[in-house]
């Protein structure tokens, strides 16, 4: 064998050595994640109002609860959010907005040990609000929403997260524009979650 490939072979064998742990570390397969928990949540909101060139986008934060149970390595669940959101856009004269939304969702994901992958879709509702000429006229309306994510649980009760969100909410008639629009966006957002009865 040539001195690279003894020094190729070496060097993978402590790279192994030091990484093997840090991965055990990493993927703890005692990690307990059925029960109870609470969360909070940052991200951003981009998205289009339809029969308007308007494409409302901004920041969005907001609160969770849910719920997890077991059948073996898959995780199910139910989880519900409220968002406050500074999504708006202006279009000549119009103006539309988005100030809050909220979910309620199923979920199911396979979980690796301390690391859960999951897919989720449900109910979505929320105001979409329109404005001209100094009148303003705002919807509360329910649509439906799907995403993905990815947790990773630390410390015992803790675990964050990153999720992926399309959220459709349905048309209603608008005085402001004189037809119907409707406000369908993604959110991106990172979140903190506490279990009550992790290990």
């Amino acid at each position: 064998m040539s001195r690279f490939g003894l020094r190729a072979a070496a060097l993978l064998a402590a790279l192994w050595t030091v990484s093997a742990p840090a991965a055990e570390l990493m993927l703890l397969k005692t990690y307990d994640w059925a029960g109870p928990y609470l969360g909070a949540n940052l991200g951003y909101t981009w998205g289009s109002v339809n029969n308007n060139p308007a494409n409302p986008s901004g920041f969005a934060a907001g609160a969770l609860a849910g719920y997890n149970w077991y059948n073996g390595p898959w995780v199910f669940g139910v989880e519900g959010d409220l968002e406050a959101t500074g999504a708006a856009d202006t279009f000549a004269p119009w103006k539309f907005s988005n100030p809050w939304f909220g979910t309620v969702r199923g979920r199911a994901g396979y979980a690796l040990g301390n690391i859960l992958f999951y897919g989720t879709a449900g109910l979505a509702f929320g105001e979409l609000r329109g404005e001209t000429f100094g009148l303003s006229d705002s919807h509360t309306t329910a649509g439906w929403t799907a995403g993905v994510g990815a947790e990773f649980g630390f410390a015992g009760n803790w675990g964050v997260k990153i999720e992926y969100l399309y959220v459709d909410l349905s048309e209603s008639h608008f005085m402001t524009t004189n037809v119907s629009n409707s406000y369908r966006f993604g959110t991106l957002r990172a979140g903190l979650n506490y279990r009550f009865n992790a290990r």
